[in-house]
């Protein structure tokens, strides 16, 4: 809702039709010295470009516009909504992304698995009001990205940032849960889960999958498993991020789901087959349905001026103005 603080200042708009009756009147009028440039008996001189007279008419313009905004300023107009603020703990999900080579199979209708699995969570999150959520990498290698947290704009800020290849080659799955259940163990929430997007099985890593879904279990975080990608010879294509070369051939992509669920049931979770972006989409808006938690809120107003907006604005404007009286009419 738009509201103005000190609503008396639009009486400053007055000055624009009294100004142009005191110019009207000849006041105001700007000292002239009248030149005629002629043949002795001829026509006089006439300059009648198009372009300056749109010149002057958006110089006029300009300054009017800028005034209006000056008066604008000056009542302080300021902008109010309602926030919901809530006042208890949501769900935490934390996402454990796989960013191995083979993410880069391009069969998620002509997106690479990566791409789709980013696309698809930055869907679900902006539907989930009120939970928190985290980010952890893993590869060879796996690494916190993002601890749980209720900003979804830096959530979505580092899940962009992922890049295929830059933690290696392999998929430590172990490592990557393990790493997600120390930064959510001691957190208090009224559901804390982990939600794993794969398309392989643990081959790298000194921590076994089973082990840290048992220690998921024991500080009662959930596990879920979305195994994404079609069977079958599929096309990989991706730039490495150490030599920036474009590294492509063809996979033979296959895993074992009976491993991803019963890693899944060791934490009191599930499995998801995601062949396609629609049933990856449909997996985890059923993660994160399933672990919504009613929350208490509270309504707040949220209120922002726009006063030194309206200021620079106008100044924007008489620059303008005068850019266009300077060096398109050549006005001293």
């Amino acid at each position: 809702m738009l509201h103005f603080e000190y609503p008396l200042g639009i009486l400053l708009l007055l000055l624009l039709p009294l100004y142009i009756i005191l110019r009207h009147l000849g006041i105001f009028k700007q000292f002239t010295l009248p030149l005629v440039l002629s043949d002795w008996g001829g026509s006089t001189f006439s300059y009648s470009s198009k372009r300056i007279r749109f010149a002057s008419f958006f110089a006029k313009f300009s300054m009017v516009l800028a005034f209006i905004l000056v008066a604008a300023a000056i009542c302080s107009p300021v902008i109010s909504h309602q926030k919901k603020i809530y006042t208890s703990r949501g769900t935490q999900i934390m996402f454990v992304i796989d960013t191995s080579p083979s993410m880069a199979a391009r069969d998620m209708q002509g997106k690479n698995r990566l791409d789709a699995a980013k696309a698809t969570i930055t869907e679900i999150v902006q539907k989930a009001d009120g939970a928190s959520f985290g980010l952890v990498a893993l590869a060879l290698d796996a690494a916190l990205t993002v601890p749980v947290t209720v900003d979804h704009q830096v959530f979505f800020d580092r899940l962009d940032s992922l890049v295929i290849g830059e933690l290696g080659d392999a998929t430590a799955i172990g490592t990557g849960l393990s790493t997600a259940v120390y930064h959510m163990a001691q957190t208090k929430a009224p559901k804390k889960c982990i939600v794993l997007i794969t398309d392989g099985e643990n081959n790298a890593g000194e921590i076994h999958p089973h082990t840290a879904a048992k220690l998921a279990a024991d500080f009662g975080i959930n596990l879920f498993v979305v195994g994404v990608g079609t069977k079958g010879t599929v096309l990989v294509e991706y730039v490495d991020p150490v030599t920036n070369l474009v590294k492509s051939g063809h996979l033979d992509s296959s895993f074992d789901e009976n491993q991803l669920i019963n890693l899944a049931h060791l934490a009191g979770g599930s499995y998801f087959g995601a062949e396609n972006t629609a049933a990856l989409a449909a997996g985890l808006a059923e993660i994160v349905k399933e672990q919504d938690v009613t929350q208490s809120f509270k309504m707040m107003n949220v209120s922002k001026s726009y006063g030194s907006t309206c200021l620079l604005a106008a100044l924007c404007l008489v620059a303008f103005a005068w850019f266009l009286c300077r060096c398109c009419l050549k006005e001293v």
